[in-house]
């Protein structure tokens, strides 16, 4: 399991984040993740340009190996589009062009066979498949689209997709009257109202993350929770808001508080309907789904 598949299994899991408990709202010890160190990937000069081009921009192996390595940067090239649809890949061409045994290419290609983005048939060969083919919740495409051209439109899509998960999750979750959960997201939105006021981005983001994954952790779904993980890293891998708020507001406090306030009383419409409202303080989430209506 690759890195980033890691970090997406266990996103929507905080039980070890380190938050204070109740009662110590002032103590936030994290400890801050480096960034992944990407190396640049070795020059392909192909006679093909179109080849030579992708070789030269594309990411880094991080570590992978030779396997791993004509992995990423095929997939990438795939991906991108600069490998499009129905594409023949010639494995002895590949090796060729990355100086690999024909052992690489083969189960390098069954690799991205799993993932959809190839095909492997008698007396056709093998032959790049089109997006509609794509397991698009594999993790190592969601890298590859966050850092291409089809950024923005995965960055739209997971929101989109979170705009479901999410306040399905609120109204499960209040279903499910824990006092000690309700208590801690209680503490949280106590503790993103301290780090409003003193202007702590960092604490705010924090809490308001824990609060999310606790959320739906308790709305006693896992397949849910495995999905929202995915969509979480894979907003966080793509750029866009992961959490509740992208930035502190007493908008967000407000909603968040509407949450709790919901799930204390088991009204699982009510709860669903502030996740809805807090989720369009997204500006690009605004511009897929309209705001609730105030009746």
């Amino acid at each position: 399991m690759s890195t980033l598949a890691h970090t997406m299994m266990t996103a929507a899991r905080s039980a070890d984040s380190g938050l204070a408990g109740p009662g110590g709202l002032d103590r936030y010890p994290y400890a801050e993740a480096p960034a992944a160190d990407r190396v640049g990937a070795p020059v392909w000069e192909a006679a093909d340009p179109e080849l030579g081009r992708v070789g030269r921009r594309a990411a880094g192996s991080r570590g992978r190996g030779l396997h791993g390595q004509l992995v990423q940067q095929l997939g990438q090239m795939i991906v991108s589009g600069d490998l499009g649809a129905d594409r023949p890949l010639v494995p002895e061409e590949i090796g060729q062009r990355f100086e690999v045994s024909r052992t690489v290419v083969r189960e390098s290609l069954r690799v991205l066979e799993a993932k959809g983005l190839v095909s492997a048939r008698p007396n056709v060969g093998t032959r790049v498949r089109p997006v509609s083919d794509w397991n698009l919740l594999d993790p190592d495409i969601i890298e590859w689209r966050a850092f291409g051209p089809q950024r923005d439109d995965q960055r739209r899509e997971l929101s989109e997709l979170r705009w479901t998960i999410e306040p399905l999750a609120a109204r499960l979750a209040a279903g499910h009257g824990r006092e000690d959960v309700q208590q801690r997201l209680a503490d949280l939105v106590e503790i993103m109202g301290h780090a409003l006021a003193q202007g702590d981005v960092l604490t705010f983001s924090r809490a308001d993350a824990e609060f999310h994954a606790l959320l739906i952790q308790v709305a006693g779904n896992r397949m849910l929770e495995h999905l929202s993980g995915i969509v979480s890293a894979a907003l966080q891998v793509s750029g866009g808001p992961v959490t509740g708020c992208d930035r502190p507001s007493e908008a967000c406090l407000v909603h968040h508080g509407r949450i709790v306030d919901a799930l204390a009383t088991g009204d699982g419409a009510a709860a669903e309907a502030a996740m809805r409202q807090l989720l369009t303080v997204h500006p690009e989430v605004e511009r897929v789904v309209p705001a609730p209506r105030e009746h």
